[in-house]
């Protein structure tokens, strides 16, 4: 692929300008606000097919938009599909929004105000559709936009494994070759999106049903951390903050609420259980990242409705330690 831009060419302390200037501006025509940080990286390769192009891109932590200022000096009418491969992008259009990430792909208009976000550093291919050309391929005359559709299998996997192979034997390919694969890569995007719809939509949901679970098992495991962050939560499991967010919609409570839930509940265990009569209530609230004893008990009641040390074992033999002595 041609590289367009590559912030390793630049010193260190001029990467993040001038990925502001050479694509935002430039290339793209669109707002740009990157995360400041010393070693900015990024790239931008491409493979020209005709009408369509493909690029290969690499973001740092930025959130990119498009006005309709920007739009009125656009001399593009396209769509583009996003193909993840690593991290998180949030795409956001006034029709909805759609999260990119690994394993899933989406399509947006790039002629009507858009927002694009992510929170980590992100790799993907970008393909670029003219719009009138695409539009024919649909009996509705218009692809379905922000639609998901899976790339782990179907005709999502062959989109994805050809989109792979454009980008890597491209540049051995005449012209002419090139343009007749450019019209089969979108053809085989239009059956992707309108093939198989409900599937699409319950693979969707068993990626987000798994996707928690690693999220739920990762939050478990670090219950006493008193430093645990949701941002810390999403920068570990490679995903955005705000698709945090959309994962804990099917627990039908916020990441927040299902992190103190668990660390109550185990802290209640913790409390009932006889082998741990030697550690003080403060003790135990600690050792499941709570930082303050009263704030703690505060919440035990509100959860429970008694208080911590109404709910530690009284048999014979067992004596709790208080936090305070007994007078």
């Amino acid at each position: 692929m041609q590289v367009v831009f590559d912030t390793k060419t630049l010193p260190v302390a001029k990467r993040r300008q001038a990925w502001r200037e050479a694509i935002c501006e430039i290339y793209l025509q669109v707002d740009c606000a990157a995360e400041t940080q010393s070693d900015y990286s990024g790239f931008v390769r491409e493979a020209r097919l005709g009408a369509v192009t493909l690029t290969d891109t690499l973001l740092s932590p930025q959130s990119v938009r498009r006005e309709s200022r920007h739009i009125s000096h656009f001399d593009k009418d396209c769509y583009y599909v996003g193909i993840e491969h690593i991290g998180a992008v949030d795409i956001r259009q006034a029709r909805g929004s759609s999260v990119l990430r690994p394993g899933m792909g989406s399509l947006y208009y790039a002629n009507e105000p858009y927002e694009l976000r992510c929170d980590v550093k992100s790799r993907q291919f970008w393909i670029e559709l003219p719009r009138r050309a695409f539009d024919t391929r649909f009996e509705s005359g218009r692809p379905p936009l922000l639609t998901h559709f899976s790339l782990s299998h179907g005709l999502g996997r062959i989109v994805a494994d050809f989109c792979a192979t454009l980008a890597a034997e491209g540049e051995n390919i005449d012209a002419k070759p090139r343009e007749k694969l450019g019209e089969q890569l979108m053809d085989l995007l239009a059956l992707t999106l309108v093939a198989e719809p409900e599937r699409q939509s319950a693979d969707e949901d068993s990626v987000q049903r798994a996707r928690l679970r690693s999220v739920q098992a990762y939050m478990e495991a670090n219950l006493g951390d008193p430093n645990l962050s949701l941002s810390t939560v999403a920068h570990h499991n490679g995903i955005s903050l705000r698709y945090l967010h959309v994962l804990f919609r099917a627990a039908n409570m916020s990441a927040s609420e299902w992190l103190r839930l668990r660390r109550l509940q185990r802290c209640h265990e913790l409390l009932t259980s006889p082998r741990h009569a030697g550690k003080s209530i403060t003790e135990i609230a600690y050792s499941m990242g709570f930082s303050s004893s009263s704030h703690f008990s505060n919440l035990f009641r509100a959860e429970y409705e008694v208080r911590p040390s109404d709910v530690r074992p009284t048999c014979a033999g067992v004596r709790p330690v208080r936090d305070t002595p007994s007078r």
